[in-house]
């Protein structure tokens, strides 16, 4: 070491290096692969002190991964300078979590599942493996993509080449050089997007804040997120999402979010809605009845029940269709057929939300309910609800178009063609369905349905609509 010390600055050519080369040697340990040769080392000595001196005295100061960096090159193997390097990384990378958020961080490494609520505190980003770490501040803009891309690049090698794994590759200096160049200026002395600390003071901000919020201040938030990148949006609403629903949320903290969530929901794609959905149907899995309840309230504030889950919507839907038609059947119909027709319709804002399923119960109790009870009076349909009706109908489309013609033959609809007034509406529930129906021949089966229903209730099973409609139509028995 004396020669290091004594010699010039960028010498970290130690001849005490060969002699415990010599000393493995003779005491029959393997000796090659260990030591980067001289040549090698004489390079990092070469380049390092030029790098050193453009890095800030604060920086130097507290740098002791560099230490370890600059005793690996000149004294002993490769890969323990880069493992110092990168357990340098990992340090960073986890405060940069903690000062961005752990919720947010939490959320998007572990996501929503079972396993979130093991996830909290600071002690918990150990159990992060480094390859969800890098993912993850990747997503949050804790590191630019490139970044991210080298990172990930120098991950694999470590893994592969590190001291803790047999291998014969020798690192060489300038491959060092290079990965310590981006860990440190990449990294260590790298701060987050301005998009991602916006996101950290907003969080930050909304779960302390229990003042109400005004109509200004709501709509200045709403400005912000809709400028902020999709990615954020759904970063947003999963760490809003669980905020809501932890029981110890604060109420009027609680209140603030059902004012801007709407807009986070409607400013994210379909994917973090879709795992929302998925989260809540864990929350009535895993018997957390006091969070499911309060996420299901979060769903109908953001107008969301179409992204639950496909179990749950296909269970809740059937319960709406049996409580729909059970309403019509019951007193004051009218009045008590809007708000299911509402909930129903929640789960079913578009054709694509349909599950096949469900489809033929759901036209069946629309088409009874739009085809009325045949009394005078609103001409025997809610007038309230018969919007909805009409709305639902239209998702038919060329795939339940049929299955609504069908319908007019099914003995609970059939049974009332026999009035004038349900003729008439059962003609309009037809002239709903058309408009999104492009196959020609659905088109003449629907035309000849509603050019004869109002005169003749039997055409939706003579022989001329049960010709035409051949191949296409599958009869109720």
């Amino acid at each position: 070491m004396n020669e290091i010390i004594q010699g010039k600055p960028n010498q970290l050519v130690d001849p005490q290096a060969q002699r415990i080369v010599d000393y493995l040697e003779s005491v029959g340990l393997p000796s090659e692969h260990i030591i980067a040769a001289a040549a090698e080392r004489e390079i990092i000595g070469n380049n390092l002190p030029a790098f050193i001196d453009k890095l800030p005295p604060e920086i130097k100061s507290e740098a002791r991964y560099l230490s370890k960096f600059v005793v690996g090159a000149g004294y002993g193997p490769f890969d323990y300078s880069l493992n110092a390097v990168w357990n340098e990384v990992i340090v960073d990378l986890r405060k940069k979590a903690i000062r961005y958020g752990l919720d947010i961080f939490f959320d998007a490494a572990v996501g929503g599942g079972k396993n979130r609520d093991m996830y909290s505190t600071e002690a918990d980003l150990g159990n992060i493996k480094d390859i969800v770490l890098i993912d993850s501040c990747r997503k949050l803009e804790l590191i630019a993509d490139t970044t991210y891309a080298k990172l990930k690049h120098i991950l694999d090698m470590r893994n592969s080449i590190g001291i803790s794994h047999p291998n014969n590759y020798n690192i060489n200096a300038f491959e060092l050089l290079g990965w310590l160049q981006t860990c440190v200026q990449d990294v260590l002395n790298d701060q987050p997007s301005e998009a991602a600390l916006q996101v950290q003071a907003f969080i930050g901000n909304l779960k302390k804040r229990t003042l109400p919020l005004d109509a200004a201040t709501a709509k200045t938030i709403e400005q912000r997120v809709l400028e902020l990148p999709t990615h954020f949006c759904g970063n947003i609403l999963r760490t809003v999402f669980g905020i809501f629903v932890s029981p110890d949320t604060d109420p009027a903290v609680r209140k603030n979010i059902s004012i801007i969530a709407p807009c986070i929901w409607n400013s994210c794609l379909d994917e973090p809605r879709m795992k929302l959905g998925t989260v809540l149907e864990g929350f009535k899995a895993n018997l957390h009845a006091d969070k499911y309840a309060l996420g299901e309230q979060f769903f109908e504030i953001v107008g969301g029940n179409a992204y639950r889950s496909n179990s749950e919507r296909l269970i809740i839907v059937n319960e709406l269709l049996i409580q729909l038609k059970d309403t019509h059947h019951a007193w004051d119909n009218f009045h008590h057929e809007v708000p299911v027709a509402r909930s129903l319709i929640s789960y079913i804002p578009e054709a694509s939300a349909i599950i096949p399923n469900i489809a033929e119960p759901l036209f069946r109790t629309i088409m009874i309910c739009r085809v009325g009870n045949g009394v005078s009076y609103n001409n025997g349909v809610s007038p309230g609800a018969k919007p909805i009706y009409d709305q639902i109908l239209s998702f038919a489309g060329d795939q339940y178009a049929a299955l609504v013609m069908a319908l007019m033959s099914h003995y609970e609809i059939r049974s009332n063609l026999g009035i004038s007034t349900s003729r008439q509406q059962a003609k309009k529930a037809l002239e709903a369905v058309k408009p999104n129906v492009i196959n020609p021949r659905l088109i003449e089966c629907i035309d000849y349905l509603i050019s004869n229903i109002e005169g003749n209730p039997s055409c939706v099973a003579d022989s001329h609509f049960r010709k035409i409609s051949a191949g296409h139509i599958s009869w109720p028995s």
